[in-house]
C-alpha cells in the first residue's frame, strides 16, 4: 500500500457561534470554507486543476450549509472546475473522517492530490432548528428508539460521569487546565503557523484571533456556574411525552433519579464557527511537484460504541488504531481527544492511563470551541504543528461522535 502524506494544514480562528455576537456569524459558510481552501492553494502554489478531490466534513447539511459545501466552496475559492468535491457527515467526527477518507484514496493509489477538511457555522445551524422535528439522534424513528434510545449529549456526559464516579471537581479542574493551556498557546504563537485571517467581502478584517477563550477561568469561577443538563431530564421532545431522561433510563434503569449532574457551560465544548483544510499527497505527486511533506499518515480507524451513552467510543478507537499501526501508547508523543465534554477527556486519560502532560497540550474545545464538522481537521493540524515545535514524532487524534462513534488517526512527522 502506498503512503499518504500531509503537506500542509490551515484553519480559520474560531468565532463565537452566536448571531449578533460572533465575528464570523454573518458570513456564508461557503465563504468561510473557501477562505481555507484558497489559503492552502496559495501557500503551496497548487495547480488546482490537479486536485483529484475536495473531501469536506459538515454535520448540519441543510440551508446554507447544504448542497455539497465542499464542491461549492472550492468553486468559490476560484479552484479549477476539474477539482471535484464531496461533503460527508459523521457528526462531530466529520473533520477526522474527511482526512481519513482522503488518505485512504491516496494510499489505495486511486488519487494523488486531495484536500480534506470541514466547516461548521454553529451560529447558523442554531437558527435552522424546527421545534416540531424530534432531535437528530431520534428523528421520529420509533423502531430505532426501541433498539437504541438516544438522548441529548449533555445528558449522556452526566450519565457517564455518574457511572464512572467522576465528580464535578475533576471535570472542572480539566476545564481550567484547558483554558490555561490555550492561553499559553495563544500567547506563545503556537497556532500562528496554521491560522488564516478571515476577511469580509469588502476586504475588511472579520477575525484574525481566537474569539471564544476565557483565560481568567478559575476553579472558583467555575464553581459559580449552575449545571445545565439536569434541566433537560424532564423535557419532553415528542408529542407522546417522551423525555430526554426517559431515554437514558430505558437503557440504564439503575441511573433513574441518581444522575450526578456535573457539566455546565464552562466544562463543555464551546459553540463556535470555523473551518479547516488539510493538503494530502502521494509520494509520486510529491516527487513530481517538488513538495515537502510534513507528516505521514500511519493508520486510521473507526469504532462504534453504545449509542445511548454516545460519547464512549474514543478509548476503543484509540486502541484499535494503535493495534492497526503496530504501536503501543508509549509510541505516541502527543494525544488529542476532543473536549466535547470534560468527562470525555477525563475518562479517556484514566482508561488509557495517559500522561496528562501529553494530552491536549494546547487546550481544547472547552477553551477554544468545537465547530462540529471542522474540529477533527483542526486537531490534526494542531498536533502536526506541535510535533514540529517540540521535535516529537507521533500524534494520535480521536473524538466522540453522535450515534456512539469515534474515528481516529495516527500521524508521524517527516
Amino acid at each position: 500500500m502506498a503512503d499518504a502524506y500531509i503537506i500542509d494544514a490551515c484553519r480559520t480562528p474560531r468565532g463565537i457561534g452566536k448571531q449578533g455576537r460572533g465575528a464570523l456569524a454573518h458570513l456564508h459558510p461557503q465563504r468561510l470554507a473557501s477562505t481555507v481552501l484558497k489559503a492552502i492553494a496559495e501557500r503551496n502554489n497548487l495547480n488546482t486543476a490537479e486536485i483529484d478531490d475536495v473531501i469536506w466534513g459538515t454535520s448540519s447539511q441543510k440551508g446554507q450549509q447544504g448542497f455539497d459545501l465542499g464542491r461549492m466552496a472550492a468553486l468559490d475559492a476560484g479552484y479549477d472546475v476539474k477539482a471535484s468535491g464531496v461533503t460527508l457527515d459523521r457528526f462531530c467526527g466529520s473533520g477526522i473522517t474527511s482526512v481519513n477518507m482522503g488518505a485512504a484514496q491516496v494510499m489505495a493509489g486511486m488519487e494523488d492530490l486531495v484536500i480534506a477538511g470541514g466547516t461548521e457555522m454553529m451560529s447558523l445551524t442554531a437558527t435552522m432548528r424546527d421545534p416540531s422535528i424530534p432531535p437528530v439522534f431520534d428523528a421520529g424513528n420509533l423502531h430505532l428508539r426501541e433498539l437504541h434510545p438516544q438522548t441529548q449529549q449533555g445528558v449522556c456526559a452526566d450519565a457517564i460521569a455518574t457511572l464512572e464516579g467522576i465528580d464535578r471537581e475533576a471535570v472542572d479542574r480539566l476545564a481550567v487546565v484547558s483554558q490555561e493551556r490555550a492561553a499559553r498557546a495563544i500567547a506563545e504563537g503556537r497556532f500562528d503557523k496554521s491560522l488564516i485571517p478571515v476577511y469580509n467581502d469588502d476586504g475588511t478584517l472579520a477575525l484574525d484571533r481566537e474569539e471564544f477563550p476565557r483565560p481568567g477561568t478559575t476553579m472558583e469561577s467555575l464553581a459559580e456556574l449552575k449545571t445545565v443538563f439536569d434541566n433537560f431530564m424532564n423535557l419532553a421532545f415528542t408529542e407522546d411525552g417522551t423525555t430526554f431522561g426517559s431515554m437514558i433510563y430505558k437503557k440504564y434503569p439503575q441511573l433513574e433519579g441518581k444522575i450526578n449532574h456535573v457539566h455546565h457551560a464552562g466544562n463543555s465544548s464551546g459553540v463556535v464557527d470555523g473551518a479547516a483544510a488539510i493538503l494530502l499527497a502521494s509520494q509520486s505527486y510529491i516527487e513530481k511537484s517538488g513538495m515537502t511533506p510534513r507528516a505521514r499518515i500511519v493508520a486510521t480507524a473507526n469504532m462504534g460504541d453504545c449509542p445511548t451513552l454516545m460519547l464512549n467510543a474514543p478509548v476503543s478507537a484509540a486502541k484499535k488504531v494503535l493495534e492497526r499501526a503496530g504501536l503501543s501508547k508509549d509510541d505516541i508523543d502527543l494525544w488529542e481527544i476532543n473536549e466535547a465534554f470534560s468527562v470525555v477527556t477525563e475518562k479517556f486519560i484514566r482508561d488509557l492511563d495517559l500522561d496528562r502532560e501529553k494530552v491536549n497540550v494546547n487546550g481544547g474545545a472547552m477553551a477554544l470551541g468545537h465547530p462540529i464538522g471542522a474540529t477533527g481537521s483542526i486537531l490534526i493540524g494542531t498536533v502536526l504543528d506541535e510535533l514540529e515545535r517540540q521535535g516529537k514524532k507521533r500524534g494520535l487524534i480521536t473524538m466522540c461522535a453522535g450515534g456512539g462513534m469515534a474515528p481516529a488517526i495516527i500521524i508521524e512527522r517527516v
